[in-house]
């Protein structure tokens, strides 16, 4: 979450700072922390447990914003549904070989369609993030709870 709320990526990549562009970056770098975890030697209770505080946080955040308590659940359930549709595009756009595709999917999430020039630069930093997170000092790091932060190579510009 910490790093997803980066100034960064709505100042320098122009990501819209909305409720939404800041859903879709809570939901890139929840892909990117379970990639890492992904095929690592950690028990998948961890990554269940991410993908559990991503529900809490979708529906603390909801509530903050004035949701009413009734259609929270849907709107939770329809975030839920929205990550397992970017997980999937972004996982496949990550082990293609055309390195414009993850632009593509970036715009289309991350930037509601309008394509920005900073899509190949998010794509960059994506890139960038996924091969540090690879690496298993880089998953230790995630399994103490250290964040994107203690990762070398998860910075990127403007990020």
């Amino acid at each position: 979450m910490t790093q997803a709320r980066k100034e960064g990526f709505y100042a320098d990549l122009g990501v819209p700072d909305t409720p939404v562009g800041r859903f879709e970056m809570v939901a890139l770098h929840l892909f990117l922390a379970l990639e890492g975890l992904r095929g690592a030697a950690i028990p998948e209770a961890l990554s269940r447990m991410l993908v559990e505080a991503f529900v809490i946080d979708m529906d603390d955040s909801l509530r903050e914003l004035g949701t009413g308590d009734l259609s929270v659940p849907k709107k939770v359930k329809r975030a839920a549904a929205a990550f397992y549709e970017r997980n999937m595009a972004y996982r496949a756009a990550l082990e293609a070989a055309d390195k414009d595709l993850l632009a593509g999917a970036l715009t289309e999430y991350a930037y509601a369609g309008v394509a920005v020039a900073e899509a190949g630069e998010l794509a960059r930093y994506v890139r960038n993030a996924a091969a540090a997170l690879a690496r298993s000092d880089a998953v230790d790091a995630l399994a103490a709870g250290q964040g994107f932060e203690a990762v070398n190579g998860a910075e990127g510009e403007g990020a």
